[in-house]
């Protein structure tokens, strides 16, 4: 795959630099990590490096951001990923369950995708939904609450007649 960034994405840092003072323009490293992911499906290694020239800053400062927000795909992902929280409240109200039945249904480990490249079944770190639990994300956008079995199989086996695939 090609890291190379196109002059429209290049375009779109550039809208977002122009937020900042032109001192600041750091301000919009994690605005750029996020065009680059919606164009890329993930961020990588070439795609740091060009942020960092843009923004003038250190490229590992870059990768801190990417490596610390679990939103920045650092490697190819499933069409959907799913971030199961496995934090302390949702862990006491059966997160790690959740992975570990989702984890048994897709036939992958955590942190890994679907032969069919369908699903990526990721842990998490706190989504903020702490009475919702156990909680989980879809794609960085869509919160799933209160993900019991019978909710976990509903979620997965309604993508994957979405995608015409069965079980």
């Amino acid at each position: 795959m090609t890291a190379t960034i196109s002059e429209a994405t290049r375009a779109r840092f550039d809208q977002e630099v122009a937020k900042y003072p032109p001192e600041q323009k750091q301000s919009a490293v994690m605005a750029c990590l996020s065009i680059v992911q919606q164009e890329f499906g993930w961020v990588m290694p070439e795609h740091e490096r060009v942020i960092a020239e843009r923004l003038e800053m250190p490229v590992i400062a870059v990768h801190e951001v990417t490596t610390f927000y679990n939103m920045y795909n650092q490697r190819p992902v499933g069409k959907y990923k799913l971030n199961v929280c496995t934090n302390l409240p949702c862990q006491l109200r059966r997160g790690a369950e959740a992975l570990k039945y989702l984890e048994q249904k897709l036939g992958i480990p955590a942190g890994d995708t679907t032969p069919d490249g369908l699903f990526t079944l990721q842990p998490s770190e706190c989504l903020g939904a702490c009475a919702d639990a156990p909680v989980m994300l879809v794609n960085d956008r869509t919160m799933c609450s209160f993900m019991e079995n019978d909710k976990l199989d509903q979620l997965v086996d309604g993508l994957r007649a979405a995608e015409g695939k069965t079980s």
